[in-house]
C-alpha cells in the first residue's frame, strides 16, 4: 500500500531534509540540557564516577519517541567525557565488517552512536554482543576447512543506543547495557524553556506569551518546538516584526496548519476517522491503515503518542476510542453510549492497554 505519509509535516517528531540548521540548538553538556531531570541527574553521576574511577563510561541505552533528544545525549556524553563521537545507524550496519571496521578505529574512552539500533541486522547484532561485553570481536579469514578465526581486541569504549521501538530489541542485546533510560514527552513548562533558549540563538525575540503559544504547539517534543520556532521566525522576518508575541506565533502556525493543540490535518482525519466513521470505536490498528492509508508504525509511533498523551484517544483489549474530549475538540455531540461502552471494555481488562 502506498503510505501517504507527509515528510514536510512540521508537528512530526521524525527527522527532516531541512533540520539541518537545527545543530546549532543542540546544548553540548549536561548543565545546558533542559527536561528529562531523572535522566540528567543520573547521568550526571555515571559519568563523574567513571571519571573518578579513570574508567570508561558504562554502555548506554536511550528509549523513547522521536525527537526527544536521544541523539543530543549521545553528543553531551562525548563532550561530557571529552571523547571523539562516531555515528552510525542500525540500517546502515549491513554487514558484520562495516561493525567492525569502525569498531577498531575506536581509541579508549570514545563514544559509539548507533541510532535505531533496534534494526540492525541479526548477523551484525551478534558480532556487537562480544565487542560491547568482553571488547573484542571474532573475524573469520578465509573460507572452507582452511578458514581461520581470529579475535580482535578493541580499546575499552562506550556504545550509546537509540531506539524508538524498545520492545524490538533482542533479550541478549538489551541486557549487555549498563543502564536503559526512556525518555518521556516534555511538559510544557521544560518546552517554554527551549523556546526561550533557542530564540536567544537564532536571534528571534519572544514576548512570554509566545514562548507558551509555541511551546503548548510543540507535541511534547523539543525538536518540534525548535522547528516551529524557526517558521515563526521566517514569518517575523518577512512581516518585519521586531518582537514575536502569542498572536503573531497562532496567526503564524495557523496558517501552517498547526492549531493551538499542535495538531494538523493529519491528527483530525485519525480523530474524525475514530470519532465519526466507527462512531467512537473502538478501533483496531490495522482498520486505520486501512482508511487513512499510512504505514502501522507511523501511525503508532508517530501520530498516536501525543493524541493518546492529551486524552482525546484511549487503547483498550479492542482497539482505539476516542474520548469526549476528541468529541468536544471536533465540536461534535458526544454519544451517551460511547461513555458506557468505554467504561464496558476498560472492565473487561481492569485497566486500559492495547494487545494488538
Amino acid at each position: 500500500m502506498q503510505s501517504t505519509h507527509d515528510a514536510t509535516r512540521i508537528t512530526e517528531g521524525l527527522p527532516r531534509p531541512d533540520d539541518s540548521g537545527l545543530a546549532s540548538l543542540r546544548p553540548r553538556t549536561l548543565g545546558e540540557y533542559i527536561g528529562q531531570d531523572n535522566v540528567r541527574r543520573n547521568l550526571r553521576v555515571m559519568i563523574d564516577a567513571a571519571r573518578a574511577r579513570g574508567d570508561v563510561l558504562e554502555h548506554v541505552l536511550f528509549s523513547g519517541p522521536p525527537g526527544l533528544g536521544k541523539t543530543t545525549l549521545a553528543h553531551i556524553i562525548a563532550n561530557e567525557t571529552a571523547a571523539e563521537l562516531t555515528t552510525t545507524s542500525g540500517p546502515a550496519l549491513e554487514r558484520s565488517g562495516d561493525l567492525v571496521s569502525i569498531l577498531t578505529n575506536l581509541s579508549r574512552g570514545d563514544v559509539l552512536f548507533i541510532d535505531e539500533i533496534h534494526r540492525m541486522n541479526r548477523v551484525v547484532e551478534e558480532t556487537l554482543y562480544s565487542a560491547m561485553e568482553d571488547f573484542a570481536v571474532d573475524i573469520v579469514l578465509g573460507k572452507g576447512p582452511g578458514a581461520k578465526s581470529i579475535r580482535l581486541t578493541l580499546e575499552p569504549y562506550t556504545l550509546v543506543g537509540a531506539t524508538t521501538r524498545s520492545g524490538l530489541l533482542t533479550a541478549p542485546l538489551r541486557e549487555r547495557f549498563g543502564v536503559i533510560f526512556h525518555l518521556e514527552l516534555y511538559p510544557v513548562d521544560a518546552l517554554r524553556k527551549i523556546a526561550n533558549r533557542s530564540s536567544d540563538i537564532i536571534g528571534v525575540a519572544l514576548e512570554p506569551n509566545a514562548e507558551d503559544a509555541v511551546a503548548r504547539r510543540s507535541r511534547g517534543t523539543p525538536r518540534v518546538a525548535n522547528r516551529l520556532l524557526k517558521r515563526v521566525r521566517d514569518f517575523a522576518q518577512v512581516e518585519g516584526v521586531s518582537i514575536v508575541d502569542g498572536d503573531f506565533v497562532d496567526s503564524a502556525l495557523g496558517r501552517l496548519g498547526v492549531d493551538g493543540l499542535g495538531l494538523d490535518r493529519m491528527d483530525r482525519r485519525i480523530l474524525e476517522t475514530v470519532a465519526v466513521k466507527f462512531e467512537g470505536g473502538p478501533v483496531g490498528i490495522d482498520t486505520l491503515v486501512a482508511v487513512l492509508g499510512e504505514e502501522r508504525d507511523t501511525l503508532s509511533d508517530v501520530y498516536e503518542p501525543y493524541l493518546l498523551q492529551i486524552g482525546f484517544l484511549v487503547k483498550t483489549p479492542r482497539g482505539r476510542v476516542a474520548t469526549r474530549a476528541a468529541y468536544e475538540y471536533l465540536g461534535i455531540p458526544y454519544p451517551d453510549a460511547n461513555a458506557a461502552r468505554l467504561v464496558s471494555l476498560e472492565d473487561e481488562r481492569g485497566v486500559l492497554f492495547e494487545s494488538e
